[in-house]
């Protein structure tokens, strides 16, 4: 087994763990172990809200989920002899929830999936489903199943949600002014425009202090992805896969978590892939100068692994870029056109009787593939959602008797 350079005992906050991981992205955050080129090494991760969800049949937790703890990273880890402008190379080489385990933490043979509340952040379909919902999702092996999305059987793509590299002090002062100048721009919308740097309930890792506090003036935080990586939310960076990191600060300063048991892409429920705490091992290597050498300047790249179900059959759904809520068109506009696909997708779902929560869950969890048609035919772009006929347990395929209606219950709601 790789050398485990981070632990994380599952029953316990991340603020609790011998050595703290963090969750804001700052140069000066304190590295919590040093390994070197050429090594393997296992990263234990927290789920991601830091215990703030539960296994239970009730979403006031997802309603109710402050989101300023999160995302809690493991790290930093400092990588030998990285400098700025070289690329840090990860390969991953395994991750799963917490083996052989039964328990009560995310991870310990659960996961779950929501849809937050538009006032705590929504999802890519927020508009349309503006509350909290959950549904819990019980592992064995590769496949998952829940008790609130019945009638539904999956083998996951598992994969990290997030990790990333830290910023050098110049980038993090860019990221702070383009997102400020963007909130600017409506500074009362909900929800938010963006989430600016935060001081409550900051963690730095080990950092104390005027340091600390430094960490939660800067900081930014840890939701979207960035240049330095960061919250990618890609299912395909699985077993196998290898990352190309770009190195702005001496160390590297690898971190992340977020780890998913499965999700399709876009996880379009925010909360959408199904969460977990768990383990991922990566070998770590470097390139000297690959930044340069490579054009590797604003971001990633990645070469996918090739472990993923093997599906072979899908009903797909298109979108187009026009609201049909008010019959206007929006200009090659392929985030509407995508969520189009996806209400498509919940509507021919809830004709075999899923609510329109369980079906947007099922999009959100499940190893469904998003696609661009095309963004060249004006005005109308046009996207597409592949979703796997062989995770249902009936056809749902048209055709036959046509949709056989049952009573599938319902997602967790709140009180």
């Amino acid at each position: 087994m790789p050398e485990v350079v981070f632990t994380v005992d599952q029953s316990r906050s991340m603020r609790d763990q011998a050595v703290p991981g963090h969750n804001r992205w700052h140069p000066d955050i304190p590295p919590a172990v040093t390994v070197r080129p050429g090594q393997d090494i296992r990263v234990e991760c927290k789920e991601w809200t830091d215990g703030q969800i539960l296994n239970n049949d009730s979403s006031n937790d997802v309603r109710d989920v402050d989101l300023s703890h999160a995302h809690m990273l493991s790290g930093p880890i400092a990588v030998e002899g990285a400098e700025p402008g070289d690329l840090l190379v990860v390969d991953i080489l395994d991750l799963g929830p917490v083996p052989q385990v039964q328990g009560p933490n995310c991870g310990e043979g659960w996961g779950y999936s929501g849809i937050f509340a538009k006032v705590n952040g929504g999802g890519f379909l927020t508009d349309y489903y503006p509350d909290a919902y959950k549904a819990i999702w019980d592992f064995r092996g590769q496949k998952c199943t829940s008790r609130h999305v019945p009638g539904v059987e999956y083998t996951g793509i598992t994969h990290p949600g997030l990790f990333g590299t830290a910023p050098s002090a110049d980038l993090l002062a860019r990221w702070n002014a383009r997102e400020r100048a963007l909130i600017a721009t409506d500074p009362d919308r909900v929800p938010p425009l963006g989430l600016p740097p935060l001081p409550d309930n900051v963690l730095g890792g080990t950092a104390t202090g005027d340091l600390l506090e430094a960490i939660g003036r800067d900081g930014a935080r840890t939701v979207p992805a960035r240049e330095n990586g960061g919250n990618h939310d890609i299912k395909n960076f699985t077993r196998g896969s290898r990352v190309f990191y770009p190195v702005y600060v001496d160390g590297a300063l690898l971190s992340g978590g977020d780890l998913h048991f499965s999700q399709g892409d876009g996880e379009i429920n925010f909360c959408g892939a199904i969460e977990m705490g768990g383990f991922i091992d990566f070998h770590v290597d470097l390139i000297k100068g690959g930044m340069e050498t490579y054009g590797v300047t604003t971001n990633p790249i990645f070469m996918p692994g090739r472990v993923e179900p093997r599906y072979s059959e899908f009903l797909t759904f298109i979108g187009v870029s026009v609201d049909h809520r008010d019959d206007t068109n929006a200009y090659m506009d392929a985030t509407l056109a995508y969520r189009n696909a996806c209400l498509n997708a919940i509507r021919y779902l809830e004709k075999w009787g899923y609510t329109g929560e369980q079906a947007y869950l099922i999009l959100g969890t499940s190893p469904i593939e998003g696609r661009i048609g095309g963004v060249v035919d004006i005005p109308n772009a046009c996207c597409s959602v592949f979703l796997p006929t062989e995770i249902f347990d009936e056809d749902i395929r048209p055709g036959g008797q046509g949709p056989q209606r049952r009573d599938r219950g319902q997602v967790c709601v709140t009180s």
